[in-house]
């Protein structure tokens, strides 16, 4: 099923829907710490980008990224489980990666938790070199692979 889903920077209003979606898809068995109102703060943010892919009208994927003078951090990328593996996740990195460029930043950093290999499999095949394990970075109780990526100017 690869039916068209429009990309764009999210709204206001797509804060909740955001932030459950955080809490279910990412932040599973942690303390819930992507609210609507942290999400608000990224989406109205100037130094941040919050995209999503609509499908029907819903969020079907998003990502969150906040861009510094020299490195963006991704900070959440999120498919609902009914869209994954349709290309979703790709075009929202496709889309912040532009726009990193465009901001004149060279590098994408992110962490993702450790046992998450599907993530780690995307990211690596996104170009993402694994740097390291810090121990207890999701709130003392689990470990994050970090990960980067150096772009390519054009």
């Amino acid at each position: 099923m690869s039916e068209l889903a429009f990309i764009g920077l999210a709204r206001a209003s797509d804060a909740r829907e955001i932030a459950e979606m955080s809490r279910d898809l990412i932040e599973e068995g942690l303390t819930w710490s992507w609210t609507a109102a942290r999400v608000q703060h990224f989406i109205s943010g100037r130094e941040s980008s919050v995209v999503v892919a609509r499908r029907e009208r819903r969020i079907a994927a998003f990502a969150i990224m906040h861009f510094g003078d020299d490195v963006a951090h991704l900070n959440l990328l999120a498919v609902s489980p009914e869209h994954r593996r349709q290309g979703l996740g790709s075009q929202l990195m496709v889309w912040l990666t532009k726009t990193a460029l465009e901001a004149g930043v060279f590098r994408i950093n992110l962490e993702l938790r450790l046992q998450n290999e599907a993530a780690r499999y995307f990211y690596s095949r996104l170009g993402f070199d694994q740097l390291g394990v810090v121990q207890g970075y999701y709130q003392g109780r689990e470990a994050a692979l970090r990960m980067s990526r150096h772009l390519a100017k054009t």
